[in-house]
C-alpha cells in the first residue's frame, strides 16, 4: 500500500507518532530519493526500526531502458506480478514531461491504439504509479520533471481512486510540488470519472475526442457507443465551470481519410464553439497489424490551418520517441494475462469510474 501524506500521518498516529513525521519522510523519499529508511537522519532510530520492520520503499524493476535520438527516454518496469508497463520521459527546452501508466494494458479498445491490442490485466497500484515518477526522477539527474502526463498505457478514470491518490502526491509541496496545471489527465470520455474529478482533484484534462461524428468516433473509440459526442461535451463544459481561463484539450489522432477531411475540420470548429478548448493534432503512429495510414504532412497541414484560421489554438504534436517504439499510441508493455477485458469494460459501460 501506498500512502498519501494525510494516510501516512494517520498510520503513524497510531504509533504514537506526530503528524510532522509524515511530512519528514515524504521529503525523503519524494525530493532525496532514499529507498530505505537508515539514511532518514531525523528520524529517530526506534521509527526508523519500526518502519524497518513493518514496512519498505520499494519501487517497480528497470528492465530495458531506451533512449531516443531526440532524448526521449522509455523505460519497461516490471512489476511485482510479473506484469510490465512502459514509461517514457519527455525532455524539451523549457519543461520535461513524463508520460505514466495507470493500468496494465487496456481494455478500451480504441482501434488506432497499439496498447489497447495487448488486452487488459489489472489496474495499477498507488505505488506502481507514484514509482513511475520516483525512478524516472532518481534517473534524470540533471533536470527536475516538471511535468506528468497520464498517457501512457490505461485509462485512468478506470482506476480513479489509485490515479488520484498518486496525483495528491505528486501535488504534495513535500514531496514533488507540481501544480495542477501541470499535471495532464487523459481519457477516452468516462464521464462520471470526469465529473467526480473535478470535484475531487481538478488536474488539466485532455478528452481523446478523434473524431466529429457518432459513427465514426463508435468505430474507433468504442466507448462512444456509451458516452456520445455530445454528452462528453456537456460533461467537458462542466469540467472547466467556474474557471474561466481553463481549457479541456481536444486530442485529436490524425488518420488519413478517416477523419481528417476539411468537412472534419468544419464540424469540429462548431464542436469548439461550445466548449473552452484547445486542439492537439497527434499523427497516427503505426504499428503491426493495423489497417491504418497515417494522414499526409499536407492534410495535416490543411486541417490545422481551417481550424486556426477560425480563431481556435490549435498545434501538432512533434512525433518524440518513434525510433524507439515511444510515440503516442505506441506503447505496449508485456500483458501476462490479457483475457480481463471484458469484464473491466463492462464496469466502464455501466456508468462507473472505479
Amino acid at each position: 500500500m501506498c500512502f498519501s501524506r494525510d494516510q501516512l500521518a494517520a498510520y503513524l498516529k497510531e504509533w504514537g507518532e506526530k503528524p510532522f513525521r509524515a511530512q519528514q519522510m515524504f521529503q525523503w523519499m519524494y525530493q532525496v530519493g532514499c529507498d530505505e529508511f537508515g539514511p532518514m537522519s531525523n528520524i529517530s532510530k526506534s521509527l526508523q526500526a519500526r518502519l524497518n520492520e513493518h514496512c519498505d520503499i520499494r519501487a517497480p524493476e528497470i528492465v530495458s531502458d531506451h533512449c531516443s535520438q531526440d532524448g526521449t527516454r522509455k523505460w519497461l518496469l516490471r512489476l511485482e506480478d510479473g506484469n510490465c508497463i512502459e514509461t517514457v520521459y519527455i525532455p524539451e527546452l523549457r519543461r520535461t514531461t513524463l508520460c505514466v501508466s495507470s493500468q496494465v494494458g487496456c481494455s478500451l479498445n480504441c482501434r488506432f491504439c497499439y496498447t489497447a491490442q495487448q488486452g487488459f490485466n489489472r489496474n495499477l497500484g498507488v505505488h506502481e504509479i507514484i514509482g513511475q515518477l520516483w525512478v524516472a526522477q532518481r534517473l534524470i539527474v540533471d533536470r527536475k520533471i516538471s511535468n506528468v502526463v497520464f498517457m501512457g498505457m490505461g485509462e485512468p478514470l478506470l482506476n480513479y481512486d489509485n490515479v488520484v491518490t498518486a496525483i495528491r502526491i505528486m501535488l504534495d509541496d513535500f514531496s514533488y510540488g507540481l501544480s495542477r496545471r501541470r499535471v495532464t489527465l487523459s481519457t477516452a470520455g468516462i464521464i462520471p470519472g470526469m465529473l467526480r474529478l473535478k470535484d475531487d482533484c481538478p488536474v488539466s484534462l485532455a478528452l481523446s475526442l478523434h473524431a466529429t461524428t457518432d459513427a465514426v468516433r463508435s468505430d474507433i473509440v468504442p466507448l462512444n457507443k456509451k458516452y456520445p459526442i455530445a454528452q462528453l461535451l456537456e460533461a467537458c463544459k462542466s469540467y472547466v465551470e467556474g474557471a474561466p481561463r481553463k481549457r479541456v484539450t481536444f486530442e485529436y489522432v490524425m488518420l488519413d481519410q478517416v477523419n481528417d477531411s476539411p468537412e472534419d475540420a468544419q464540424r469540429l470548429i462548431h464542436i469548439m464553439k461550445n466548449v473552452p478548448a484547445k486542439l492537439n493534432l497527434i499523427p497516427f503512429n503505426p504499428f503491426p497489424g493495423t489497417s491504418y495510414q497515417t494522414s499526409s504532412a499536407e492534410r495535416v497541414q490543411q486541417f490545422k490551418e481551417i481550424i486556426g484560421n477560425a480563431g481556435y489554438t490549435v498545434t501538432v504534436r512533434k512525433t518524440r520517441g518513434d525510433d524507439i517504439v515511444a510515440a503516442c499510441g505506441q506503447l505496449a508493455g508485456q500483458v501476462k494475462d490479457r483475457t480481463k477485458r471484458s469484464l473491466q469494460i463492462k464496469t466502464a459501460l455501466q456508468g462507473t469510474s472505479g
